[in-house]
């Protein structure tokens, strides 16, 4: 009998494996990620030894971490990122160092080495990204303010990362007597290459990426652009690696590149499936790596170390989210994630192994700690939600909404019952048009109930929520959410899937209004222009202006305002042209206004008793 390729044999044990134990985890209210780590445990070596090569699976199941990485960078424009400065750099560095310091203490305190607690600490001081942001998705917690911290920390981390690699062979030439001029004259050659493979991702990702990715979505071919996709991020990875920078923060500042390119939503649907496999691939192998045998060797030894880190730990990061005034009830699940140990400390450590800085025994031992304690983590989540954290529900809970459970067929489809879609959605009850309307607030749907609407529970970005809906049939969507991102993956979705929707969409600013006109949206309102012109008019009113002519000047200001909207946007991606634009159609309006008061003033101030027009036969204006 012949046997099976390898890559079958594996293949099989880790699919297997999942699909057996995150259903069990998820049943019973422990999350995916336990149930992972608890298949990896299983097919590992310190469980049924199926595996083996668990350091080639935990390398390869990375790529995981990085697609991950690639999307949230997808999800940030620059200029959002550029916000985020001050909390990545300024948070991130407060916990990088405040944790490093307050372990150093504690290792030298305890009589090690000041090489082995300066490492030690400088490893355990990171946190597990992968774990961490699928937890706050999870919770719907990554726009919170909480979120947002965790995010720009754990993104400073994946900085930290590489001068701390840098510092591995310094210490390690040091520890055994050499001089430390060649590492230093190293150490500037490495900073070289990392500017240099830095700015040849940003000025590649400006310059090349669009055009090639235009280039092949002309093909019309969907998996060549799929695996266009995938090797944009293998290639950048690769890069990263050749020079010794982390994988993940190659593929974050790709991500980023291309967050306000045209092609954003579509490289998102085509990565998301393979990003939640490789995972999940990774969070196995993490199981599979926790080496039972130093746990068995020195229990008591290993349980002080992962307790003693992540109390550490956790306290300096409570003290932080105290600081950075994160709300009390976002802190205990902001510090638990970030307290755990992180998969760049297997790097670190094993690094500082090879270096000699670390023994091996002892490397192992810290690599056993890191994993055991992102192991603990997620299972100390649901031991927080059960717990501590009801102590924040209110007393009266919401009654549980119900999804769409049958499809729905009126001619109107409406995401979003806010202020805006409630007004809609009013016009067309009272003209007898039925509509289907779909938001995902338990306490807006209570209100609608209240009203006697029927508004359906549900997040409109779900492609399988819109069928539901009536997408397939409907004739009409109409995108009153409040979130600008949130409504470009809606009106993405309806273009690709549901080509024969008419979409009427509601506009933030003018930023949104030029990514749904992007989108080839023409039926587009600013949700505060017609109000505030109103006011406008108002206020020319109150200044003495009869209403007549206040309301005539806010009509033709609209009317210009719209046309100058319209000669803007071809510009819209070009700053200074759009700029120019605008002034230049500002002034146009000023002057014609400031023409037309001199000619009304002209005319108030004509004489009063200037002679009639004669009454002659054939004068037009005798009647």
């Amino acid at each position: 009998m012949e046997h099976a390729p390898t890559w079958l044999t594996y293949g099989f044990l880790y699919l297997g494996a999942a699909v057996l134990a995150v259903p069990i985890a998820k049943a019973l209210g422990l999350g995916a990620i336990i149930g992972y780590l608890a298949a990896g445990i299983a097919i590992g070596p310190w469980g049924l030894a199926l595996v083996s090569n668990v350091q080639d699976i935990l390398h390869f199941a990375e790529f995981g971490v990085v697609l991950m990485l690639f999307l949230v960078g997808l999800e940030l424009q620059p200029s959002r990122l550029w916000s985020l400065r001050r909390p990545i750099f300024g948070l991130g560095s407060a916990q990088v160092l405040g944790c490093a310091a307050a372990l150093f203490a504690l290792g030298w305190l305890a009589g090690l080495p000041w090489r082995i607690s300066l490492v030690g600490a400088l490893g355990l001081a990171l946190s597990s990204t992968a774990i961490a942001l699928q937890s706050l998705s999870e919770r719907n917690l990554l726009r919170t303010s909480s979120g947002q911290a965790a995010f720009s920390i754990l993104l400073f981390q994946d900085v930290a990362a590489i001068p701390i690699l840098a510092l591995l062979p310094l210490l390690g030439a040091a520890a055994v007597g050499q001089g430390a001029e060649l590492g230093a004259g190293e150490l500037a050659v490495e900073a070289l290459k990392i500017v240099g493979v830095i700015g040849a991702i940003v000025l590649g990702g400006r310059l090349l990426l669009r055009p090639l990715l235009r280039w092949i979505a002309k093909s019309k071919t969907p998996e060549i652009f799929t695996a266009a996709a995938l090797l944009l991020v293998v290639a950048i990875a690769y890069l990263m690696v050749l020079v010794g920078l982390s994988m993940a923060l190659g593929a974050f500042l790709a991500g980023v590149l291309l967050a306000d390119s045209e092609y954003r939503r579509e490289l998102e649907a085509d990565i998301e499936p393979f990003k939640g496999l490789l995972l999940g691939l990774f969070f196995i192998a993490v199981g599979m790596s926790i080496d039972f045998g130093v746990l068995m060797r020195s229990p008591w030894q290993m349980a002080a170390l992962v307790l003693g880190f992540l109390a550490v730990k956790a306290v300096v990061i409570y003290g932080l989210a105290r600081a950075a005034q994160i709300p009390y009830q976002e802190r205990p699940v902001f510090t638990l994630l970030l307290a755990q140990g992180g998969e760049f400390a297997f790097v670190v450590f094993q690094a500082a192994a090879g270096a000699r800085v670390l023994a091996f025994e002892t490397a192992s031992l810290l690599i056993g700690a890191v994993a055991l304690s992102m192991l603990l983590s997620p299972l100390l989540l649901v031991l927080l939600d059960r717990l501590l954290l009801r102590r924040f529900a209110t007393l009266k809970q919401p009654p549980a909404a119900a999804e769409i459970s049958e499809p729905q067929e009126a001619p109107v489809l409406i995401a979003g019952f806010g202020r805006y879609g409630q007004i809609v959605a009013r016009v067309m009850l009272a003209q007898g048009v039925p509509a289907t309307v779909l938001d995902h607030s338990v306490e807006i749907l209570e209100v609608a109930r209240t009203f006697g609407y029927r508004v359906f529970y549900g997040d409109a970005t779900r492609l399988d929520l819109l069928r539901m809906a009536g997408a397939g049939q409907a004739r009409v969507l109409v995108v009153a959410v409040d979130d600008p991102e949130q409504s470009l993956k809606i009106v993405a979705l309806a273009r690709k899937h549901f080509p024969q929707l008419a979409v009427v969409a509601r506009a933030r600013d003018l930023t949104h209004w030029n990514a749904l006109r992007d989108l080839g949206v023409t039926n587009v309102q600013r949700e505060l222009f017609e109000s505030s012109l109103l006011s406008a008019g108002s206020v020319l009113e109150l200044m003495g202006l009869p209403p007549a002519e206040a309301q005539d000047i806010t009509q033709r200001f609209r009317t210009h305002n719209i046309a100058l909207a319209d000669r803007m946007y071809p510009h819209h991606k070009d700053r200074a042209r759009m700029i120019a634009v605008a002034r230049e159609g500002r002034n146009q309006l000023a002057e014609q206004m400031a023409k037309e008061r001199q000619e009304r003033q002209a005319a108030a101030s004509a004489p009063a008793d200037a002679p009639a027009a004669p009454d002659l036969p054939g004068n037009p204006d005798q009647k």
